[in-house]
């Protein structure tokens, strides 16, 4: 067995498990989870004041396949996942022993 982990903004979550139940995986943990990287945060303005944001939510899944079903699921996520936009997430690949 394989174990995927992938980070993804949260808005594609749905898309993605979408994708996933296509190819029968439906036993996924999902995690909230807040990232850093190339996106450097934002400003967000709360009551008048500007605050700088630097940690981004983002959304973990874990999950396992079997090896021959590994790539597939590789481009799957990624399709489902891609805005073409920075951090658009990380795809993780794990020796496991499943669920």
């Amino acid at each position: 067995m394989k174990r995927l982990i992938c980070i993804i903004k949260p808005f594609k979550l749905d898309p993605v498990l979408n994708a996933l139940s296509e190819l029968g995986i439906d036993d996924v943990t999902i995690t909230e989870v807040r990232g850093y990287g190339r996106q450097k945060g934002h400003l967000e303005l709360y009551h008048g004041s500007e605050y700088s944001i630097t940690f981004l939510p983002k959304v973990k899944l874990e999950f396992s396949v079997e090896p021959d079903q590994l790539q597939t699921v590789i481009s799957k996520v990624t399709e489902s996942a891609r805005t073409g936009r920075i951090g658009d997430g990380k795809i993780f690949v794990l020796e496991g022993d499943g669920y």
